[in-house]
């Protein structure tokens, strides 16, 4: 008998079981097929156990491809390996391949709880990883539960913390960040003269991690154990009040110190209005009335988030009216350079800071070069002292006091007062802003004329 061809496996099944043989010495197992009526093909291999029962041990179906079962090359190597078993002694070959089995299925069985094991224990590695938030991941998380909250939703923190704070520890595992990471970010804004900007940026850190504390992202706040007070020195409260001399003496400095039109009215009618700088940044064409006189600061714009309505004096109205040729169309009193919103409230309160190095102070590159032009006498000054100016000038030329808080928009301290004294005192206001505003144009104008020529960006 010759072996067994793909040709023979291949024929048309009839009505019985076709078997086909391939000869083997004598003492040897055969290898066989066998052709069943439904088309099955399968192989066996058949030897004598040791009872002398003559057995047919399958070995698997025939798929001339293999993709679905044995070719019969593969068949034909299998019977060969049965052979040598039976000839080594194994009589019972079907209890052998049965144990061989059973071995194989323990073997993967303990291979697959291998696998699930690692695999348990790299997601459990994962999750802990996971739950190691950084403080990049701690910061989104922030803003996201309690910046939105804020006036501008967080934008200038957000500017803070992207400038000064997460390039040096935003990496860092929360659990990870120690008192000295701390104070290396409040160290580097001392270090650059900016003490305030160092008490701010720490207290917002502060926040931060007091927000982690609840939320049981970490169980010790590492901000807890640093005082402020020995951060950048005691706060010491502004007095800054600019004199009659430096008034006059800005009239003549402010065209000629490179500021935008812009930024040069918005001095004139801080100090006119006793505004905040933030208020009139995000100002609109719409608060304001040029025909009426007036500026409504609206609850979203405010500080106390009360609207606020201010006379606007023939100074004033002025800086306003030259302000509105400047911007032409926009909707905003400042727009930013694309004219989709206004400029950052930071905007003049930088441009100020400036132009205003002491002598020998080192000048980035991407400073003014007008490094001193708004220098003055009595020291540095900022938009918000030109507020404490103008209330200050108030009370000098007889307005009351309460007057001039009202003027300030400050919210009235005493729980009684404010429940019980209803009195607008508009038109107090309305003659406070102009007494102001008639001062401010006598001593501009015997200085310098050009105080309100505004100059085009």
């Amino acid at each position: 008998m010759a072996d067994i061809t793909d040709r023979q496996m291949s024929i048309k099944p009839g009505p019985r079981d076709i078997w086909l043989n391939e000869s083997a010495p004598k003492g040897h197992g055969r290898f066989m097929a066998r052709i069943r009526p439904n088309g099955e093909r399968l192989f066996y291999y058949r030897y004598t156990d040791s009872t002398g029962a003559r057995i047919r041990l399958p070995i698997g179906s025939y798929d001339r491809d293999g993709t679905s079962g044995l070719t019969l090359k593969s068949a034909r190597l299998r019977a060969r390996e049965l052979t040598e078993l039976y000839l080594s002694g194994v009589t019972d070959l079907r209890e052998h391949i049965e144990a061989e089995e059973a071995a194989r299925k323990a073997a993967r069985a303990a291979e697959i709880a291998r696998l699930e094991s690692e695999k348990a224990a790299f997601e459990a590695d994962l999750a802990r990883q996971a739950a190691r938030k950084t403080v990049n991941d701690l910061f989104d998380h922030w803003t996201r539960v309690d910046l939105i909250n804020r006036k501008d939703g967080g934008a200038e923190v957000r500017r803070m913390f992207r400038k000064d704070v997460l390039p040096l520890i935003g990496h860092l595992a929360v659990e990870d960040v120690r008192k000295g990471h701390i104070t290396e970010v409040t160290d580097k804004l001392l270090a650059r003269g900016v003490n305030r900007m160092a008490k701010l940026i720490f207290s917002l850190i502060r926040q931060m991690f007091r927000f982690a504390v609840d939320r049981d992202l970490i169980e010790n706040d590492p901000t807890a154990s640093i005082r402020k007070a020995k951060i950048g020195g005691k706060d010491v409260e502004r007095d800054r009040v600019l004199s009659e001399d430096e008034i006059r003496a800005l009239a003549k400095q402010v065209p000629a110190a490179g500021l935008l039109a812009t930024s040069q009215a918005a001095i004139w009618i801080a100090l006119s209005t006793c505004c905040r700088i933030g208020e009139l940044l995000a100002s609109r064409w719409e608060h304001i009335d040029l025909d009426k006189r007036t500026w409504r600061i609206p609850p979203e714009n405010s500080k106390n988030k009360k609207a606020h309505v201010i006379a606007l004096s023939d100074f004033t109205l002025g800086q306003f009216q030259l302000l509105r040729e400047v911007t032409g169309t926009s909707p905003w009193c400042y727009p930013n350079t694309d004219g989709t919103a206004s400029v950052c409230s930071k905007t003049v309160t930088k441009q100020i800071g400036d132009r205003q190095r002491k002598p020998g102070q080192r000048i980035m590159s991407n400073r003014s070069a007008m490094a001193h032009a708004l220098l003055l006498p009595a020291g540095k000054w900022t938009p918000h002292d030109l507020r404490r100016t103008g209330a200050t000038l108030m009370t000098v030329m007889g307005v009351l006091p309460e007057v001039a808080e009202r003027c300030l928009n400050h919210t009235e301290e005493n729980k009684v007062k404010r429940i019980y004294q209803r009195h607008s005192y508009a038109a107090e206001m309305a003659d406070a802003w102009q007494r102001l505003g008639a001062y401010l144009e006598r001593i501009t104008q015997e200085e310098n004329s050009n105080v309100v020529t505004l100059k085009h960006a």
